[in-house]
């Protein structure tokens, strides 16, 4: 059967929902951040861990879930881990101390990254490698809207209700996906790999796949890429509520503004498919991310602080993003039909790890100024750029058959 008629049919909605566990349990709790660092007389560096630590849960787990998913199929894992995450979201909204939020943190991360992980491996079950990137950057375009809406949503409950509320809220969502996969999702894994959790062939797996030059490029444009975006996530709420003085829900217009960005280059990279080549696409949007990094650091040196020294190059870094991420994700992933959740997961844990060591950067030194925040997104996107033309746009080497 031809892979534009696909013998499952998975509803846009939920693949959306699970992809978006990642920016909506960062996202949502933003504007909270300083109000959590009072309540519990913590630090930011101490708040800045109940996101490092939320990434380094997301990292770790992905490399189990993408060799589960390989042996017992994509439906049985997600249903166990939307059940973690509800339960741990929950716990979260009743801590009583900063270190048991961190704690909650890093469980209700094992339960969420299933939901990104195998939302994109499902993709790739379904569309194949062909269609898989036109579905990841529709799916990414769509997913900017948890970023965009969550800040917003978020600073109006943080000032409302508190900051438990945006919890709360997180603890409803985990149990709606929860039933929205049991009752609506098909298994897609139709190759199931009975090999898949045994040591040596887990660990060949992974060795295989960071042989081809070409997959580990795309996996560093991918961190690069996130980790820059995490560099704003971590960074923006000191910069813009203390350093610049705005309120929570100010904050998320403007969070919600440079999100824009991130939809403008989804939406390009989904009307440029057929018409531009996959990685000129990704060249064109690893250059356009290290022009605003390197805007964004020049400004705030110079010392130019003010919304729009910080808003504006950051809008340009997304832009780019939107560009490279789920075209990297799907180059990266097609390949590999039958490591398709170890290729995923692979990914999906430099990419995590990465941005997790950025935020503690970006928290080690956080001042209110943007300093630290602009500093790292211009690395981030130099680093992208040098993944690209080192390792991509070099490689010549035939896609595998594996």
């Amino acid at each position: 059967m031809k892979s534009a008629d696909p013998p499952i049919r998975i509803p846009m909605l939920l693949l959306i929902g699970l992809v978006s566990f990642g920016p909506l349990s960062t996202d949502l709790y933003l504007p909270s951040l300083p109000m959590i660092g009072e309540r519990f007389a913590a630090d930011p560096g101490q708040v800045q861990l109940t996101l490092s630590v939320f990434l380094a849960g997301f990292a770790i787990s992905m490399l189990g879930y993408g060799p589960l998913s390989d042996r017992f199929g994509r439906r049985p894992i997600l249903i166990g881990a939307l059940a973690i995450y509800t339960v741990a979201s929950i716990a979260c909204m009743l801590a009583t101390t900063i270190e048991a939020l961190i704690v909650a943190r890093f469980f209700q991360a094992l339960g969420g990254c299933a939901g990104p992980v195998l939302g994109r491996t499902i993709v790739r079950d379904v569309y194949g490698a062909d269609r898989s990137a036109k579905v990841l950057s529709t799916l990414a375009m769509a997913m900017a809207l948890a970023p965009a809406i969550g800040p917003i949503l978020g600073g109006f409950l943080t000032e409302a209700y508190g900051w438990t509320a945006n919890f709360a809220l997180l603890s409803f969502f985990g149990g709606v996906m929860l039933l929205a996969v049991f009752l609506q999702l098909r298994e897609t894994n139709l190759h199931q790999d009975r090999n898949a959790l045994r040591p040596l062939q887990f660990l060949a797996n992974y060795r295989s796949l960071l042989r081809h030059r070409t997959y580990v490029g795309y996996i560093g444009v991918v961190a690069c890429g996130y980790a820059s975006i995490f560099s704003f996530i971590s960074g923006s709420s000191y910069t813009l509520i203390e350093g610049l003085g705005l309120t929570p829900v100010q904050f998320g217009l403007c969070f919600s503004a440079v999100v824009l960005g991130f939809m403008t280059g989804s939406f390009l990279a989904s009307r440029l498919h057929g018409r531009m080549e996959t990685d000129r696409q990704i060249r064109l949007g690893t250059h356009v991310m290290l022009g605003g990094g390197l805007l964004a650091a020049g400004l705030a040196w110079a010392g130019v602080h003010s919304i729009a020294s910080v808003t504006a190059p950051m809008a340009m870094v997304l832009v780019g993003c939107g560009l490279t991420l789920p075209n990297s994700m799907a180059r990266g992933i097609g390949p590999f039909p039958r490591m398709a959740g170890a290729a995923s997961a692979l990914m999906g844990f430099v990419q995590m790890t990465g941005a997790a060591l950025v935020g503690l950067f970006v928290g080690a030194f956080q001042d209110g100024s943007p300093h630290a925040m602009a500093t790292a997104i211009a690395l981030c996107g130099l680093g992208a750029a040098i993944s690209y033309n080192r390792l991509i746009h070099p490689s010549a080497e035939p896609a595998p058959a594996g």
